[in-house]
């Protein structure tokens, strides 16, 4: 199983759009193959940052997930409504590792 962490900070006024996407692709995630959980929280100590928590069956369902149109899409309106980004952060549970990888990547 790969657990996944992100964040975005969003800038004032593009916050309830940006809440709105990262629903929406949260969502639309839950019903891919071998995604077991896709969340989007607000951080209770910057009202602007949402962060993002995902469980996976398998690297490969993540790759998928990372390679559908909807997830670019998501990934370029997100940097596009962002004050700031942070990498991906994906833990395999399996081999016990973890993994930094950019947002910018995956558009």
């Amino acid at each position: 199983m790969l657990i996944v962490n992100g964040a975005v900070v969003a800038r004032p006024e593009s916050f309830e759009t940006l809440l709105e996407a990262s629903l929406d692709h949260a969502e639309r995630s839950r019903l891919e193959p071998g995604c077991l959980g896709h969340q989007v929280c607000l951080d209770c100590e910057n009202p602007l940052r949402l962060v993002f928590l995902e469980h996976w069956s398998d690297r490969s369902s993540l790759d998928a997930h990372f390679l559908r149109p909807a997830s670019a899409m998501f990934a370029d309106a997100m940097r596009s409504l962002a004050a700031s980004t942070a990498p991906l952060r994906i833990f395999d549970l399996g081999g016990a590792s973890e993994e930094l990888v950019a947002i910018a990547t995956h558009s």
